[in-house]
């Protein structure tokens, strides 16, 4: 979800002194893409593990990068320790990869529609922030931040509640009510990518260091991943009806 690094407020006076190379929107693309290579290719060893029967070894990757995933985004979030985000995207791979390879096997055809829903309202969000059709005004930012906390607030009391056998029924039915309300949250997870190609813009534009290309990139990472997750659940829901 949404990144606590891509918030222009936070950035100090002494932040924005450009102190060597600044960081660019070409840069910000090539580590994206940079990690984007490695979390696809994280994803497809556990989903050839998965397919070919070792099942026990990819269900432990998935789990462990759900996990180990979660724990990474929260401390670069708040450290921005750029390290740490490649081995972020090679978690969220292994999760993706497990994930991905389970729900195929329930519902063929569905991982490359997920995907191609992922590219498509990538490039739509693109072409709206680049035509200031959408702008990531102070507004809209508080809307969008609201809403997403809301969102993650939500799915914590049903991660919460699964230990106990409940659930947000909403958020897993395959009811009409349940798929508006996933066609919700995939219009939020969208939305965010204002936010991001906001910030990657802005940094450019206010000279930031080098390394604030890494910090875009990884918000870019977190709202694609979102979004992903979220497009393969309301197919899911589709497919269950």
């Amino acid at each position: 979800m949404s990144n606590p690094i891509l918030n222009e407020n936070r950035f100090n006076e002494q932040e924005r002194i450009l102190e060597g190379v600044p960081m660019t929107i070409n840069g910000t693309i090539q580590i994206t893409a940079f990690l984007g290579l490695l979390l696809i290719c994280a994803a497809t060893f556990v989903w050839t593990r998965i397919t070919a029967g070792y099942t026990d070894i990819g269900m432990m990757l998935t789990g462990g990068g759900l996990i180990v995933g979660f724990i990474l985004a929260l401390i670069i979030a708040f450290t921005r320790n750029k390290y740490l985000i490649p081995i972020y995207a090679v978690c969220e791979g292994c999760a993706l990869g497990g994930i991905s390879a389970t729900m195929e096997a329930q519902f063929p055809g569905i991982v490359i529609q997920a995907v191609a829903g992922t590219f498509a309202a990538l490039f739509s969000m693109l072409v709206l922030y680049k035509l200031r059709l959408i702008q990531a005004t102070d507004k809209f930012r508080s809307v969008i931040f609201i809403s997403t906390a809301s969102i993650a607030a939500v799915y914590l009391v049903d991660i919460i509640g699964s230990f106990f056998g409940l659930h947000v029924p909403l958020i897993n039915s395959a009811s009409p009510y349940g798929i508006v309300v996933s066609l919700v949250i995939i219009a939020i997870a969208a939305l965010n990518l204002i936010l991001d190609f906001d910030f990657i813009e802005k940094g450019e534009q206010m000279m930031l260091p080098k390394d604030y290309e890494w910090y875009g990139a990884f918000g870019l990472m977190i709202t694609l991943v979102w979004l992903y997750m979220e497009i393969l659940r309301f197919l899911a829901k589709i497919n269950r009806r």
